[in-house]
């Protein structure tokens, strides 16, 4: 068996008014943040689901169930780090994370590379591993009307031990 292994994750909320807007462990200036349990960080959450899959270590929704007051409010980026921390005791590492990020608005390509930069810290890796992308969808849809935002993430992991 080859010791690469690909995951892949999809995440998707909706916009609210009187949340803040996380992505990629930013906090960007919006008139409403993303609805969730913790602080429904999309665009980590959808990087959680890839490392989970490719590690073949079930989902966040297993790990951070929405119904466990513990994780009420959490930061994704820790819950990210604690995912990084299953993944290396199950024998794994990271080799690249590619996530693209779904919305409307507002526009996010001044804070990317902070997102990369947080992302790969809270993993313990380099921000050259990650990359981050974001893209609309023409007004076509719930990302597209505003209503919401969805983040679609592939990883590359190997297998270590």
């Amino acid at each position: 068996m080859t010791p690469l292994r690909i995951g892949h994750g999809y995440d998707v909320h909706r916009l609210t008014q009187g949340r803040k807007l996380i992505l990629g462990g930013v906090e960007i200036p919006y008139e409403r943040g993303l609805l969730g349990h913790s602080d429904a960080d999309v665009l980590t959450h959808a990087v959680m689901d890839a490392l989970t899959g490719a590690a073949r270590l079930g989902d966040i929704g297993q790990l951070f169930p929405d119904t466990d007051p513990t994780y009420e409010g959490a930061s994704s980026l820790g819950l990210l780090a604690q995912v990084g921390r299953l993944l290396a005791e199950a024998g794994y590492a990271v080799v690249n994370i590619d996530a693209t990020l779904i919305a409307q608005a507002p526009k996010v390509g001044p804070y990317k590379q902070q997102m990369s930069q947080n992302l790969a810290r809270a993993l313990g890796i380099s921000a050259e591993q990650v990359n981050v992308k974001a893209t609309t969808e023409e007004r076509l849809g719930f990302t597209g009307d505003g209503s919401g935002m969805a983040a679609h993430a592939v990883v590359l992991v190997e297998r270590i031990k």
